[in-house]
């Protein structure tokens, strides 16, 4: 690192909220990380004895010379920042010059560290307030070795108040599962009492890294988009000059016009959870907690997953740091963010994006055990490759799907160039139809008006809800005067209203009618009929899952087949010759 570290002015430190917390074993292996990876380390070692109450960190970062060493741990020293104006231009995970002083007064703090270049690494051992107690030259690689012990040694009842030692290294765990989320380019190797605990491989990006930490979730359930978007428009050309530190990447890069967003999302009809601990939203390496943002990649999400189950999604936002007040809470976990309403519009788009189907997006659906062991297709491939003579196509546009059959009155076959797809006519036409009524919801008059018998007065106000006109026509008799539009040429359309009227929000008529006004299965189609449905799902904001959650289609990559039918035998030896 250029700068060296120094105690910051006192007009700094009281505009700093209060140091770091330090309440836990994963409190400690938190602040000691974020150090390393500012430190620029690539490889980072965490060991653990909870028995014993200590940690140690190594890393293979910049390392640090004689006099930071000496500087590192008394109050509020740092060397990523230096005045109050650069609290509006964060751009390291630490700031604050607490971490290291804090431990001081809470364990036993012993550093050994060696510069890039340096001949010499040192080994210091720290006294309450961060003095030099011991200073010694020793034997050290490149970077940094940081050990705690004996910690909350000097405040018993800080121990006996902290969970058992299971659930601390579960803490600890996750900690470090979501800051390897936010550099998946660092090397993790986790020890406990010695011994191997887990690692963490690198990888290109984080949809390569997620399945090392959900093993359930296969690289091809998910779906990664990068994009680079304009900042918001108030910001002005000084701009220009600040850094941020991107996400995937070690380096530093100067931010101009653009931010970065990187997003991670769970196909819906492959991969959701029971509950929403997986909706995650990074920010400038670190992971946050926003509910205006998790609450947009909730809703983007809505009416793509089945009931009462939930996405996987992890955010990664690379912005400017002026638009960012890191400054609201001691852990930095909760912020104020900028223009919150456009990058929550930003967020959608990209989500929207994700669950697009495209050329180049578009992966093997072979999901079931079943057909998955039949074709033999363990592997997690890349995507279909529909136009491979115009790779610069625009994948926008929807693809070119041939209906080729129809099977049991139920299932559309359709061809296209990577393959074959098997997909269920009643809910491909219930996502049409429901994503329809979402942006045109209309309600026309009829005449006669429907009568009903028997409403409750709940009945009655739910209706009324949902925008239908309804009057009393007699003793426990009503008379409904418009309905929804696809309904008005239906047999059953007093059956359809009195469903309505048994509870929901608006979204959930317009999915109870998309279901009921949807083609049936078992009905015939034709050649043309088969082929317009298609067209008009694949330009459906959500064509992966029906309105319910329930997969659309199945797909057959043609490669699989060609392993099932064994077409890469050579033909003379395959007859035995």
């Amino acid at each position: 690192m250029a700068s060296t570290i120094q105690a910051l002015p006192t007009e700094v430190v009281y505009l700093i909220t209060a140091g770091e917390v330090i309440d836990s074993l994963a409190s400690v292996v938190r602040e000691l990380v974020e150090n390393s990876l500012d430190a620029g380390a690539t490889r980072i070692v965490v060991s653990l004895w909870p028995q014993q109450w200590r940690i140690r960190v190594a890393d293979n970062g910049c390392g640090m010379n004689l006099d930071d060493l000496q500087q590192a741990a008394t109050a509020h020293s740092t060397s990523k920042i230096r005045s109050s104006a650069d609290l509006w231009k964060i751009n390291s995970l630490g700031f604050r010059g607490e971490a290291l002083h804090s431990l001081t007064t809470l364990a036993d703090l012993e550093i050994l560290s060696r510069p890039v270049g340096g001949k010499l690494g040192w080994r210091i051992s720290y006294g309450d307030g961060g003095k030099v107690v011991q200073l010694e030259v020793t034997a050290i690689a490149p970077g940094t070795v940081v050990t705690v012990s004996h910690l909350f040694g000097n405040c018993s009842s800080r121990r006996q108040g902290l969970p058992t030692a299971a659930q601390q290294m579960k803490a600890v765990q996750a900690t470090i599962h979501q800051i390897a989320l936010c550099h998946p380019h660092v090397t993790w190797q986790v020890c406990q009492n010695d011994r191997q605990w887990f690692t963490i491989s690198p990888a290109a990006t984080t949809g390569q890294l997620i399945p090392q930490i959900l093993t359930q979730v296969r690289q091809g359930d998910l779906q990664e988009v990068k994009l680079e978007i304009p900042n918001p428009p108030y910001q002005s050309p000084v701009e220009t000059e600040l850094i941020v530190s991107l996400p995937s990447t070690d380096t530093i890069n100067r931010v101009s016009l653009h931010s970065s967003l990187n997003l991670v999302v769970g196909l819906p009809d492959r991969c959701h959870r029971h509950r929403p601990d997986w909706v995650r939203v990074a920010i400038n390496g670190r992971m946050v907690k926003t509910p205006e943002l998790e609450q947009t990649i909730l809703s983007a999400f809505h009416r793509t997953l089945p009931r009462d189950r939930y996405p996987i999604c992890f955010l990664h936002l690379a912005i400017s740091p002026e638009q960012i007040n890191w400054n609201r809470n001691p852990a930095k976990t909760e912020i104020y963010l900028n223009e919150i309403i456009y990058w929550q519009e930003q967020i959608t788009q990209a989500i929207n994006q994700a669950l697009s189907i495209s050329s180049n997006n578009l992966k093997e659906a072979v999901h079931t055990t079943r057909v998955s062991k039949l074709l033999k297709v363990a592997e997690a491939k890349g995507g279909y490759n529909f136009n491979p003579q115009n790779p610069n196509e625009n994948h926008k546009t929807p693809n070119t799907l041939k209906a080729v059959a129809q099977v049991s009155n139920t299932y559309i076959v359709a061809e296209h160039s990577g393959g074959m797809w098997l997909v269920e006519q009643h809910i491909a036409h219930e996502r049409v139809l429901y994503e329809q009524l979402c942006d045109d919801w209309q309600l026309v008059p009829v005449e006669p008006p429907i009568i009903l018998y028997q409403l409750s007065p709940a009945q009655v106000s739910q209706l009324q809800r949902i925008g239908l006109e309804i009057d009393p026509f007699g003793e426990q008799l009503w008379a409904v005067r418009n309905i929804p539009a696809p309904l008005q040429q239906r047999d059953d359309c007093a059956e359809a209203i009195l469903e309505l009227s048994w509870g929901g929000d608006l979204q959930t008529a317009q999915v109870a009618v998309a279901c009921r006004s949807a083609i049936r299965n078992g009905t015939p189609m034709n050649q043309q009929e088969m082929q317009t449905l298609l067209d008009n799902w694949q330009r459906t904001r959500n064509p992966r899952t029906c309105p319910h959650g329930r997969p659309i289609y199945l797909s057959l990559e043609e490669s699989a087949l060609a392993r099932f039918f064994r077409r890469n035998w050579v033909i003379g030896k395959s007859h035995g010759i």
